[in-house]
């Protein structure tokens, strides 16, 4: 099937996150239909561009072109389609499987197990509801993170559970702070997703595009 949109986004020598927010810019310019050449200098720029587009769900094919040059195809669509049956059966890189960890589109933060200040039973309820109205997001997070009281709501007993199992099925990470869990004495019942450091949470919160907290 013909392609009746090509666009080019030149991101040579733009450092992250750039590249990945010039590509899905070009992204919403296609109205759904079309295809996007990205032109990066990099590998690391190559891998996020390319997670992006496939957490769009487009179907995307990289080609190095040079020392130093490297061209992601992006087809958005019916077109999508043919291209992802032509690859399908292929080896994936293992560098593109790897988790983009120099650059991300969103990350939810939870510090606590409700939201917002006053009460505390409307504020469970508010949080839940919030962690619900996530599941239902047209794009999904990238990482989800909790901490302090919001590690609570990652544990055996939480109301929230099977929104964010379901949250991880679907492939956001889940990550809750190991010493806060240590701290409310609740490590060992972790039921979704993993633990993490704080060193990982400001790394993380620094390489978001956007950051949602509650």
């Amino acid at each position: 099937m013909e392609v009746s949109i090509m666009i080019t986004v030149n991101a040579m020598g733009d450092i992250c996150p750039i590249p990945v927010v010039k590509t899905k810019k070009a992204l919403g310019e296609l109205n759904g239909f079309g295809q996007i050449e990205v032109l990066v200098d990099n590998e690391t720029a190559v891998r996020n561009v390319m997670k992006m587009a496939k957490s769009s769900g487009a179907a995307a094919e990289q080609e190095k072109l040079g020392d130093g040059r490297y061209r992601i195809l992006i087809t958005v669509g019916e077109a999508a389609v043919s291209v992802a049956e032509e690859n399908r059966g292929k080896a994936d890189d293992p560098s593109e499987a790897a988790a983009c960890r120099t650059c991300l589109g969103t990350v939810v933060s939870v510090g606590s197990d409700r939201m917002g200040d006053g009460s505390d039973e409307l504020g469970h309820i508010l949080m839940k509801s919030f962690l619900f109205a996530v599941t239902q997001l047209d794009e999904l997070p990238d990482k989800m993170l909790f901490y302090n009281g919001g590690a609570k709501l990652t544990v055996e007993g939480s109301e929230c559970l099977e929104d964010l199992k379901t949250l991880e099925e679907q492939g956001v990470e889940i990550l809750t702070c190991g010493t806060c869990l240590d701290y409310h004495g609740i490590k060992d019942k972790l039921a979704v997703g993993g633990v993490t450091n704080m060193y990982s949470i400001v790394e993380i919160l620094q390489s978001a595009v956007n950051v949602i907290r509650p």
